[in-house]
């Protein structure tokens, strides 16, 4: 089975979302991390639409979603988008699964609109440590930003010269992931260049966290407004950090974490018969 193409508008921006139907079933966003598209899901999708209407955001600057103006792509945007597309499908409340980028996405939204989210599950995605530099002081946060900004606008989007080159890319940066994977996601992650080489979809000045809209305090605050129950999930060999040994998963009161051996920051890649179990007894089951 394959999913529908729809957009729809957000902040003047044309988005995009794949549907994966089940229409009378109760409604699933998923959301995809930084730098990937909405068809890394296509597995997971296929066996939650069994339950649950499924629908796949491409988040701004990804996929097959417009580019924002300018270089800024701060989190509250992105919750600004995630927002208007469940609006858009009112079937409150929802069920949001995100990982990366999208699980802090899923947490503020379910922070914001508490009453609006029935469970939430968030892939390595609560935010950086907080020895992060995303975290230092205002001027070094901005100095940072404007110099990624300036580096990225001085050097032209690294192209492939053919799809196995780009293949190839992808499983240096994900080491875990099947040939069979590792295809599929860069077949829908790349646009071909007139010359024949492809070149990634998404917009390199989404990269750079944003300077300001993303502190500790302010995230601390909002995870504590959560009511939905929350799944968790760490893989043991990602370079982020044990959220129960950092004190970051303590901000939500309502949580379970599961530490996954033998995976990486793709935890529902890496060990996806295990991710598919534990998040389908957590949908289905009872509250944590």
């Amino acid at each position: 089975m394959e999913p529908v193409s729809h957009y729809y508008y957000s902040h003047r921006l044309k988005l995009h979302f794949w549907d994966w139907g089940q229409e009378g079933k109760p409604a699933l966003i998923l959301v995809h991390g930084g730098l990937d598209h909405a068809r890394n899901w296509d597995w997971v999708a296929r066996v939650l639409r069994e339950h649950f209407h499924v629908y796949a955001i491409d988040l701004r600057g990804h996929g097959n979603s417009a580019w924002a103006p300018g270089a800024l792509y701060s989190i509250a945007e992105h919750v600004l988008d995630l927002s208007a597309l469940a609006d858009i499908i009112n079937d409150f409340p929802i069920y949001i699964v995100g990982h990366s980028l999208g699980g802090i996405v899923t947490l503020l939204y379910s922070g914001v609109y508490p009453d609006r989210v029935k469970k939430a599950v968030s892939i390595e995605g609560l935010g950086p440590p907080l020895s992060h530099p995303v975290f230092g002081p205002a001027s070094e946060r901005m100095r940072n930003w404007i110099e990624k900004i300036r580096n990225t606008e001085g050097r032209e989007s690294h192209s492939y010269p053919c799809l196995a080159a780009a293949i190839k890319r992808m499983k240096e940066a994900n080491p875990h992931l099947s040939d069979e994977v590792a295809e599929h996601l860069t077949l829908h992650g790349t646009n071909w260049n007139a010359d024949g080489s492809l070149i990634w979809k998404f917009d390199n000045y989404a990269r750079p966290f944003a300077p300001y809209g993303h502190n500790a305090d302010d995230m601390s605050e909002i995870l504590g407004q959560i009511r939905c129950p929350v799944l968790l999930f760490w893989g043991m060999e990602s370079w982020a950090t044990d959220p129960e040994a950092d004190g970051r998963a303590a901000k939500i009161a309502n949580h379970r974490l599961v530490k996954v051996a033998n995976a990486g920051h793709w935890v529902h890649h890496d060990q996806l018969d295990l991710f598919l179990k534990e998040t389908t007894s957590f949908l289905l089951g009872s509250p944590i």
